[in-house]
């Protein structure tokens, strides 16, 4: 699949992360290397697919849907607290749809202890 970015921050820290050859190590200094492996794994697993349905299919992550003000976005489990927030890139949630989506967005990675509020944003 391809990928998109929240924002610039999230787009630097995700396009830093993926350069083999000149990595500032920006995200192990944001987040700590446990944490930064956990999230490169599961980057790598989410663009192995050819849609979002797939994806879905798959389960990768304990993939599942959030709700409430993050509906439309899902999230990823990369430990028992901690996860990739992620949304398919369309408008259109229907299964169709999610079968022609080939690009989701990072929305960031979130310390997430309940509903709501509770979140608290690692990145951005």
């Amino acid at each position: 699949m391809y990928v998109k970015y929240e924002d610039k921050r999230v787009r630097e820290l995700f396009e830093d992360l993926n350069d083999v050859q000149s990595s500032r190590n920006l995200m192990r200094k944001e987040i700590g290397a446990e944490m930064t492996r956990a999230v490169k794994k599961k980057f790598n697993q989410l663009i192995a697919f050819s849609n979002f349905s797939f994806l879905l299919q798959a389960k990768i992550g304990k993939i599942e849907p959030l709700e409430g003000r993050e509906d439309g976005n899902y999230s990823v489990h990369l430990s028992a607290n901690y996860r990739l927030i992620v949304a398919p890139d369309t408008n259109d949630f229907s299964a169709k749809a999610l079968k022609r989506c080939d690009t989701f967005i990072i929305k960031g990675v979130v310390d997430y202890h309940g509903k709501g509020s509770k979140y608290n944003w690692l990145i951005p």
